[in-house]
């Protein structure tokens, strides 16, 4: 399955840009790529998506992590034969659960460090792997809504 090769590249690039991250800033610093817009701000996650914390979170989030990863790989098996959109996009959400699910397991807490706002509006810190599981939705619900119809008027 080629697209796991994706996944691999993807994985590769989050922890090195976390890597990167973590090596040549402090925690709380922010540097302005953008001013205004976008910034490189370090930040580190012990909760889930957008700082969400639970009791017992580390151990539940990281089992229905790994669950989770499971479950896509037979997914992603399962739909070998379909649309390469939704066999990219599901190989996307992989590479984003695996890479911080590295964090989680390893550091006990995800490295976040894009950090995006448009005048009062701050939008949460995110990382690479945050934005992979985003963009392979949104690959699968175009396969999904507009692919797949085009498809369909394509067989009448």
């Amino acid at each position: 399955m080629r697209v796991l090769f994706v996944s691999a590249v993807l994985v590769l690039a989050d922890q090195i840009s976390k890597t990167i991250v973590v090596r040549t800033m402090s925690l709380y610093e922010s540097i302005p790529v953008i001013q205004n817009f976008f910034h490189f701000t370090y930040i580190t996650n012990d909760g889930m998506a957008f700082g969400i914390e639970f009791p017992f979170g580390y151990f539940i989030f990281s089992a229905v992590s790994i669950l989770l990863t499971f479950f896509l790989f037979w997914y992603l098996w399962s739909v070998r034969n379909h649309s390469i959109v939704i066999r990219l996009g599901l190989a996307m959400i992989i590479a984003g659960a695996i890479g911080n699910l590295i964090d989680r397991l390893f550091l006990g807490e995800v490295i976040d460090f894009l950090d995006f706002m448009i005048g009062n509006f701050h939008w949460y810190v995110f990382n690479l792997a945050d934005s992979y599981v985003t963009v392979g939705m949104t690959l699968i619900l175009i396969d999904s809504i507009i692919l797949e119809k085009k498809r369909e008027k394509a067989q009448l």
